[in-house]
């Protein structure tokens, strides 16, 4: 609770010490609309999406948290230049509850369409930031990473993301990576919904923390 508290806390530090400019959490999903209504305006990449989509998600047409944590290990498993525990049920858990923007306890298609997209742009940061080919980020190559993702990070918040995301040497493997990121990112989209003037500050009561 503390460690959730002081993230949180970082992460207003963290906004209102830089132009928010620089900060850029991804957009939020778009409302669901009806399915048909979907499909008639999608073009073919998104068809091609929505295939895999189906076959991934089966009947219900939507991604449990157990679904998703399969789904990731699935993938993972086949790149070896990507060091990892494999995602956890509490990462998924996590993940699909920060990106359920409908409430139902799992993802629909525009749902894990944007987190899809996310893991997929996150990897290759990821790639491309570890120097040594160790499969690992290492701590003096995550600051660098974390500006890449949209994230600045100020000292602060960077020590607790140490704390809570790295091994005992600092390096991030990577579900730690994508877990991290994907908080983050909700987060910060939530700071921007409330800061209504994008003056880097709000004001929040009981109820909104």
């Amino acid at each position: 609770m503390f460690l959730t508290k002081s993230l949180i806390g970082g992460i207003i530090n963290v906004v209102s010490n830089i132009d928010p400019s620089q900060f850029r959490p991804s957009d939020p999903p778009p409302p669901r609309r009806p399915l048909n209504y979907a499909e008639a305006r999608e073009n073919d990449e998104e068809k091609q999406f929505r295939k895999v989509f189906q076959q991934l998600a089966r009947d219900d047409m939507e991604v449990s948290p157990n679904e998703l944590k399969d789904i990731l290990n699935r993938v993972i498993s086949r790149h070896s230049n990507l060091k990892t525990d494999g995602f956890s049920i509490e990462s998924c858990r996590s993940m699909v509850a920060v990106m359920d923007s409908d409430s139902t306890g799992k993802l629909g298609f525009h749902e894990f369409k944007y987190l899809w997209n996310n893991i997929k742009k996150w990897q290759n940061i990821y790639l491309s930031h570890d120097k040594d080919r160790s499969g690992t980020i290492g701590s003096k190559e995550l600051p660098h990473a974390f500006q890449a993702a949209g994230f600045p990070l100020n000292d602060q918040l960077y020590k607790l993301i140490i704390r809570r995301y790295s091994d005992e040497n600092g390096d991030m493997d990577f579900d730690n990576f994508i877990g991290c990121l994907v908080r983050l990112d909700a987060m910060c989209r939530a700071f921007k919904t409330l800061d209504k003037d994008n003056s880097g500050t709000i004001d929040l009561d009981i109820k909104e923390v």
